[in-house]
Parts: C-alpha cells; structure tokens; sequence
C-alpha cells in the first residue's frame, strides 16, 4: 500500500509539472499581448501640444440685403436694408468648434471637412493658447478630411500618421480633442470594430471606438499606444448627441493618401475604371456557380472606361484587384480609389464558372460625375403576356417603350406586371423593368425568358441570374426557381 501511495503521489506530482510546462507558452502569449498602462500621462503629455483646437465662423444671412437690379449704394437700397433690420433680417456670424492636428512642423493640419465646411473665416488655437489663422489648402467631403496650413515663425509640435492596418480589435487607443469646447481633453478606450460601414460614402472604412467622442471632438486624432495617428475622430452613434461609446474614426489608411494628394494636387485624384457594381448575395452567388460568395459583381459598363477595354464585361465578379482581395463589394471602389491614375494592375474575375486574370489601365475619377436618378416607371397597357417567376412579361415594342418610358436603344423583355407575392416583388423588380439577361443569356422575347428559365429548373439550378435594366440603370437579381 506504501508502494501505491509512492507511485500516485510521483504520477500526481508529474501531471502537476506537465500542466505547468503546457501553462508557460500561455503566460507567454498573455505577455505579449498589449497591456493596459499604468497610465495614460505620458503619452498624452508628448501628444496633447501637436492637438489644435478649430475655430470657424461664416456670415449667415437670412433675407436679401439689396434689391435686385438696384445698384449698390443707392439710397433705396440703405432704405431696404434698414427696413430689413427692423424685421429681424440682419445677417448673424455664426462661430463652431472642432479639433485637428499638426503632421508637420512647418504647419500642416489636419481635421475633418465637416469642421470648416462652409467657413469664411479659420483659427487654429495651440495648447499654450497661441492661435494662428489658417488657410484650406484642400477638402474631401467623399472621405471628410480636410487639410489646413498656418504660418509659424517657429517650428510646431507634430505628430505623425501611423499605420491603421496593423491595428487589431482590442487595441487600445486614446483619442484628444476638443469636446463641446473644452480643449485639450484626452479619452481612453480599445477599438471595438474594424472596417465599419456606417453608410457615409463609397469609401466607409470606420474604425469603431468605445473611447468617449463628443461634439467638437470632430478632426481630433486617435491614438495607438505608441503615439501614433491611427484614425481621425469623425463621427458618433448617439439618441442624445454625447458619446454612449460608439464612436468611429477615418483610418489612416484612408486619410494619407487624400492627404498626400491635397498637398501635392490641392486636390483628390482617385482612381477609376467605369463601371457599376452590386453586391454577391448568396443567391447570386449559387446562380453562378462562385462558392463561397465574394467578391464585386459587375452591374454594368462604361463603353469607354478602362474595364471595358480590359474585356469585363456585366456579371463578371472581380475577387482581387492590383493583388488585394475583393471580400465583398463596398472594397473594390475604395481599392480602386486608392490606385494611382494611370498604372496597369492586373484584375482577377469570376466568370462563366472559371477564374480568369485581365490587365486594366486605372484612369482618374471625375468628381463632379453624378449618377443619373432612374426615371420612375408608368404603368401601361400592353399586349399579350407570358408570366415567369410571378413577372408578367411583353416584349418591347413602340407602343411599351412610351408606355413604360424605356428608351429605343434598350434591347429584351419588358416586366409589365409583378406578383405582390412572389420572390421577384421581394427583389425589388418594378413594372417597367427590362430583363436584358437570363442566366447571362440574351433574351429577345418572353419566350426566351420562358426557355432558359425552364432549361436552368431541368439542369437543377436552384436560381436563375436576371440582369435588368431599371430606367438605364443596369443591375443583377437572382430569383429562386421552384415557384414564386
């Protein structure tokens, strides 16, 4: 028994170093991973004197303040404008506050659009209470960052821009700024989120705080522990105005080159290569055969763009571009953006249940090019019908194309009719739509549509892939088949 107890006791003793070896790599990889500081002092004592506080003001004025076709210093126009005052018209100087900060000693700032948008007048207020008038040197609404320049006759504290891919959810961060006017105040917290689409443009790319963002905290920087810019505090998420911890910050990624090329351009140039995208939902995805679902699907094609000249055509979806991967369809405009105008980089697509790799020659971007609005469709009487998929389908003639406004050049099947019930109505499919493909297949005529539908249900395709046509505007709907 002796003996028994001699041997569990060494067996015991032996598990005991065995769990304690395993443990050390634990402890290891626990010690690696960033910790919180003791304190934040330090850091927000090298970083707060680069932090600015911005002060804008524009004149407001809410009523004529001379009558047309009147020249200007006639007795009838002081007459109208006295008369104006009276009534409560004067013009009101109306003041804001935002944050920024200084990337370059010469006097480089940088804050958001949002902070001056508007301003006639700019002041950029120090740490030790020196302010300087500041000059825009150039803006990105479609990114919100805004870069200002103030003369110093000494060099200014700065900061520089890290690198925000490198930045992890869990991380922590400080943000600095200028919250409901009160300078300097420093907030810590971790990054709660990564690539965060709040719907504020093509290229939202969000990083997600818990550090506490308020008002006026707009253009401040947040911080990694290393006391580099990762972000440019933009927005919040809040019923009452102040911070319920979320907020979200412009990666640096996104700010540097918008930055880089107001400074060498005084303007964005981003990258383009014409065309119209949506989004692989899964339905789409299995009615073409890409598993998982990824990527861009191309909607539609500029004639003359790039893409079109590299040969993709509609229903191509891109998965990687200049060596970067397509994850989902909100990456590819901002990928793209990015590019520099004029490089050739190779594009990988999906199409016809196959990868293929094609060149594409990045032009630039016309800001001012607006999409045109689609033209809402009007119900009309047409002739005789055929009913697919809960879409009652004629084909186009004079009279459809006035009846549903679809211009001549539109070639395929009009939807006169939609089942209220049916998966199509679900997709969004109007009367007045125009189906130009089915299963990426041409279609003439109802029958057409009829066909492929049928020889896709026979092949045991469990949807079918629609491009239609919604008032010029091109775009992709996968309908499950098997009934509506």
């Amino acid at each position: 028994m002796a003996g028994t107890g001699t041997g569990r006791a060494r067996r015991d003793f032996m598990r005991g170093v065995a769990v304690a070896l395993l443990m050390v790599p634990l402890l290891a990889s626990a010690a690696q991973a960033q910790a919180a500081p003791d304190s934040f002092a330090n850091l927000a004592e090298r970083l707060s004197p680069a932090v600015v506080n911005i002060s804008t003001s524009q004149l407001l004025g809410t009523g004529p303040q001379s009558i047309p076709g009147v020249p200007e210093g006639s007795p009838l126009n002081d007459f109208f404008k006295e008369f104006m005052e009276q009534q409560g018209q004067r013009p009101q100087r109306v003041q804001s506050l935002g944050s920024g900060f200084v990337i370059d000693p010469s006097g480089v700032i940088v804050t958001n659009n949002h902070v001056i948008d508007g301003a006639d007048r700019i002041e950029v207020i120090f740490m030790d209470g020196t302010t300087l008038p500041a000059v825009l040197t150039g803006r990105d609404p479609k990114t919100d960052i805004a870069v200002l320049k103030v003369e110093s006759k000494t060099p200014l504290p700065f900061v520089e821009l890290g690198d925000s891919s490198k930045a992890r959810v869990g991380d922590w961060v400080i943000a600095i700024g200028n919250p409901f006017g009160l300078g300097g105040t420093v907030t810590a917290g971790i990054i709660s989120a990564l690539n965060r689409d709040i719907h504020a443009g093509n290229y939202d790319d969000f990083i997600q705080t818990d550090a506490s963002i308020n008002r006026g905290n707009s253009g401040g920087p947040l911080f990694d522990m290393e006391g580099r810019v990762v972000g440019v505090n933009s927005a919040i998420i809040s019923p009452s105005g102040a911070s319920v911890g979320i907020g979200f910050a412009v990666p640096t990624s996104t700010v540097r080159p918008v930055v880089e090329q107001i400074l060498e351009h005084g303007e964005t140039r981003r990258g383009w290569i014409g065309v119209r995208i949506q989004t692989v939902t899964p339905e789409i995805a299995d009615s073409l055969g890409l598993t998982p679902a990824r990527g861009a699907l191309i909607a539609g094609i500029n004639e003359d763009g790039p893409a079109a000249m590299a040969g993709i055509e509609p229903g191509d979806v891109v998965l990687s571009f200049d060596g970067r991967n397509i994850g989902a369809m909100r990456d590819l405009p901002r990928v793209v953006a990015e590019t520099d105008v004029g490089k050739t980089v190779d594009v990988e697509i999906f199409r016809g249940g196959r990868t293929l790799g094609v060149k594409v020659q990045v032009a630039r971007l016309d800001e001012s090019e607006e999409t045109p609005a689609a033209v809402p469709a009007e119900t009309a009487p047409g002739p005789a019908r055929t009913v697919v998929l809960g879409l009652s389908l004629t084909a186009l003639t004079a009279e459809t194309r006035q009846g549903f406004n679809v211009d001549a050049q539109t070639q395929g099947v009009l939807v006169s009719d939609v089942d209220p019930a049916s998966a199509a109505a679900e997709k969004g499919v109007r009367p007045g739509d125009v189906i130009l493909q089915v299963a990426q297949r041409d279609v003439a005529t109802p029958a057409d549509v009829e066909r492929i539908v049928a020889s896709e249900e026979k092949a045991g395709r469990n949807t079918v892939l629609l491009r239609l046509s919604s008032g010029g505007d091109m775009r992709f709907v996968a309908l499950r088949l098997g009934g509506q």
